[in-house]
C-alpha cells in the first residue's frame, strides 16, 4: 500500500481556529491516491487539530470561549510562566484536544461530513508560523 506525505505551513493570526480542509484536499489530489485513510498530525505543543462545523462561524467562536473559559490565563498554580500567560494554557489546551486525525478518503476526496472542516488551532495569542503533517496511505 502507497503512503505519501507532505507538510503544509501556515501562518497563524494567534489565537483562534484556522481552517486547512483545502490544503489538505489540495495535498491529497496530489497524493494521485484514490482511496485509503489520511492522517493530519500537528507537531506542536501549543496548538492543536479539530474537526468542527465549517459553516456557522459562532459554532466556532462557542467552541473557543467556551475552552478559554475552562482553561484562563494568569491561574496563580501555574508554575511554567516563562513563555507569557498564555503558554501554560496553550499546552494544557493542546492536551486536551488534539494533535492528530484520521479521515478516510475515496475517489481522491476526503469523506467529511457536510458541515465538517479540518482545523489548526492556535491556543498562543501571538502569530506562530505551523507546519502539519500529513501522511496519505492507500491505492
Amino acid at each position: 500500500m502507497p503512503v505519501v506525505q507532505a507538510t503544509i505551513g501556515l501562518s497563524t493570526r494567534g489565537q483562534g481556529l484556522h481552517e486547512i480542509t483545502a490544503a489538505v484536499a489540495q495535498e491529497l489530489r496530489r497524493s494521485k491516491l484514490r482511496r485509503g485513510v489520511a492522517t493530519v498530525f500537528c507537531p506542536h505543543t501549543s496548538c492543536s487539530l479539530v474537526m468542527m462545523e465549517n459553516a456557522d462561524p459562532s459554532a466556532q467562536r462557542d467552541l473557543e470561549a467556551w475552552l478559554g473559559r475552562l482553561v484562563k490565563e494568569n491561574d496563580p498554580h501555574f508554575t511554567h510562566t516563562l513563555e507569557g500567560a498564555d503558554d501554560m494554557p496553550g499546552h494544557i489546551k493542546m492536551a486536551l484536544t488534539r494533535t492528530s486525525e484520521s479521515v478516510p478518503f475515496a475517489d481522491g476526496q476526503l469523506l467529511l461530513g457536510t458541515w465538517q472542516g479540518i482545523f489548526l488551532w492556535e491556543h498562543r495569542r501571538a502569530p506562530h508560523a505551523r507546519s502539519v503533517v500529513l501522511s496519505f496511505a492507500g491505492e
